[in-house]
């Protein structure tokens, strides 16, 4: 393993204190692990948290900011924020606006989440929670609560984030947000595995001419591994589900987002993205909103997410609307 890394146990308190170092001026890190923004909004309005693992940098924190999220919560690598930790940044963000909890379907975080919004209930704050679940690998005939929650959570945020800067209520908020959670889905391939930071030990493997189509942002087996296709082939095998699972259809507006997990390049995924516009705009699709970029990561790992998210006209509007967070920035 070659990483730039310290003392190993100091990884995520470290990086935490660089990122809040380098942009200072959009966010700050409150109680070691808690990054907020530096200029808080208004409390009369509904706050927007998250929360995961570190490793997947830019995400989570790095959407911390102006028409995003109002905080994430951080966990050791690869693992979930414990609750009280989650309640600490609830209790934070208390207002009588209320706040909406946004959770990818992890089995750790969501154990997190639930046990925090209980004990935030019983304080009585007022939180609602949103469980994303895009990633249609297991088959698009799953059941939601089977699907994982991967970099789809990054566009929600931008949604839900837009919409509460607009003044509207936390029930509004959570209606705009749950209903693109509902039109998103995404499909991650790999062609290279990554090795966990902290013990050097291998998170996938995979052989040098092989690919695995479904592979989780953690390693876990997607089940689409076959020879390594062109760019074309790829990108092919991979909008087409996403078409069906989101029923986009001619006359609908989409995002599409290329996602990098780590050692895939710009110019890879412009190939990619490329083939996958022209397949949406041939079925009278428009793509009226695009993103190519490393978002949520998986440390060295080679291969990248495609995200496609059906917009209504709201969501369509609130995706332009400004922003200002250090990886996601809208004018």
């Amino acid at each position: 393993m070659k990483k730039f890394i310290n003392n190993p146990n100091d990884l995520t308190t470290e990086l935490l204190e660089g990122y809040t170092l380098a942009y200072k001026d959009v966010v700050k890190l409150e109680s070691k692990k808690i990054v907020v923004r530096t200029n808080p909004k208004s409390s009369d309005k509904v706050a927007i948290v998250s929360m995961g693992g570190a490793g997947h940098e830019p995400a989570i924190s790095g959407f911390v900011g102006e028409g995003m999220l109002d905080a994430s919560v951080v966990g050791d690598i690869f693992a979930a924020p414990g609750a009280p930790k989650v309640l600490e940044a609830l209790r934070m963000f208390k207002r009588d606006a209320g706040i909406l909890l946004v959770v990818l379907n992890h089995a750790g975080d969501v154990m997190s989440a639930n046990m925090a919004m209980q004990m935030a209930e019983r304080e009585g704050i007022n939180v609602k929670m949103l469980l994303t679940h895009e990633d249609i690998s297991a088959g698009l005939d799953t059941p939601e609560a089977d699907r994982r929650g991967l970099g789809g959570c990054i566009p929600l945020y931008k949604v839900a984030g837009a919409a509460s800067e607009q003044g509207k209520s936390l029930e509004e908020v959570a209606e705009i947000a749950e209903r693109f959670n509902g039109q998103m889905a995404t499909l991650a391939v790999a062609m290279t595995g990554a090795t966990h930071p902290q013990n050097g030990g291998a998170i996938s493997v995979l052989p040098d001419d092989e690919m695995e189509i479904g592979m989780g942002q953690h390693g876990e087996a997607g089940g689409g591994r076959s020879k390594i296709l062109s760019a074309d082939e790829t990108a092919e095998k991979m909008i087409l589900p996403l078409i069906t699972d989101t029923e986009a259809k001619s006359g609908d507006n989409v995002m599409l987002i290329i996602n990098g997990t780590g050692a895939t390049t710009h110019m890879e995924m412009n190939i990619i993205f490329r083939k996958a516009n022209n397949i949406l705009e041939s079925k009278g699709i428009n793509v009226s909103a695009g993103k190519i970029g490393e978002l949520l990561t998986v440390q060295e790992m080679g291969g990248f997410q495609m995200i496609l998210c059906k917009l209504d006209a709201d969501h369509k509007d609130l995706i332009k609307a400004p922003a200002n967070a250090p990886y996601w920035v809208t004018q």
